[in-house]
């Protein structure tokens, strides 16, 4: 299978390293030194047993047209990098090429396919402009949940903390020839990769922890084990995981897991920075929109009050723009 990876980092350069190994034709869309060491001496993987392996992807570039046509492209950049290679997916797309979204929080086709009432409905927190739905064609699109925890240690160099599962699921809930042909790709792999028939219930399991953990790990410092036990930060988190557990529920949701149990859960990672405070640490944009200020939409959408969500973002949002607009970044030691 012709697989293109168009964001080769800590979780693209984890899959089109297992693609490649399985004998898949990948190409890999990555820049900078990283891409410098993947052309030059491959792609290594090193997995969490500790056991290191070299895939050769077929193709190593910063250019999509370079990549050609291909059978799957998988997005694997943060949600806010979407929108700059948008206009040259197409360069990707052949007849029946499918698009696999891989970002963290709420996507922007969010309501596509998505029968009730507010189906169709446009996500502007997300896609403000409109430019991800003109050149990202809905009826291509596979959405799924990232499980995996893993690194870039050096150019060209992966390393894998822990995980391995990637679900999957079509916008409508069917089952398709397509997504079952991903899932079958990615097992091959040695991945787990299920098909889901409510790929957005999974999703919003993993954004009810996001849309807290990560805004209060940003602004306190504090790893996930601090912020659980901490009585005060732990009361927020469930605050504003029951605001966004409301919205979810309105939109047929099912949490198929209680807010205690995904707190402990939480908990139990140990002393682990979220993904918003290393990005504090190292002066990198940070993903608010897909993981808090879409969920502040829905809950307009809904006719949900937000309080606790409002208050919070409020805070890092500020930080946010403080940090881009010092170009700074900002570590505790």
């Amino acid at each position: 299978m012709r697989i293109c990876i168009v964001g080769a980092g800590a979780i693209g350069g984890l899959l089109g390293a297992r693609l490649a190994l399985a004998g898949n034709d990948v190409s890999l869309i990555a820049r900078g030194p990283h891409l410098e060491a993947i052309a030059r001496d491959g792609l290594r993987l090193i997995g969490e047993d500790g056991i290191s392996q070299v895939a050769r992807p077929t193709c190593a570039t910063d250019s999509l047209a370079l990549a050609g046509r291909q059978d799957l492209v998988i997005l694997a950049m943060k949600a806010h990098q979407v929108a700059d290679v948008a206009p040259q997916l197409h360069l990707l797309l052949d007849a029946d090429t499918r698009i696999v979204t891989m970002q963290n929080g709420i996507p922007w086709w969010y309501f596509h396919r998505l029968a009730g009432p507010w189906q169709g409905t446009v996500l502007h927190s997300l896609d403000p402009d409109g430019s991800l739905a003109r050149h990202i064609p809905a009826e291509r699109l596979i959405g799924s949940v990232v499980y995996p925890a893993s690194e870039v240690v050096r150019p060209g160099v992966i390393q894998v903390i822990e995980g391995n599962r990637f679900s999957l699921g079509e916008p409508d809930g069917s089952e398709s020839d397509a997504v079952r042909m991903v899932s079958a790709a990615f097992k091959a792999a040695g991945l787990r990769a299920p098909v889901t028939k409510d790929i957005r219930s999974e999703i919003w399991l993993k954004v009810w922890g996001n849309l807290s953990f990560n805004p209060i790990s940003a602004l306190t410092h504090a790893t996930l084990e601090d912020i659980c036990r901490h009585e005060p930060t732990r009361a927020l988190a469930a605050a504003m995981m029951t605001e966004a557990q409301t919205i979810g529920e309105k939109l047929g949701v099912r949490f198929k897991v209680s807010l205690d149990k995904r707190i402990a859960g939480a908990q139990a990672v140990g002393a682990h920075k979220t993904s918003m405070l290393q990005d504090v640490e190292q002066g990198r944009r940070l993903e608010l929109q897909a993981l808090v200020g879409s969920v502040m939409e829905l809950g307009r959408i809904t006719d949900t009050p937000t309080p606790a969500i409002d208050a919070v973002w409020a805070l890092v949002s500020l930080l946010a723009q403080q940090l881009q607009t010092l170009g700074a970044r900002l570590r505790m030691t």
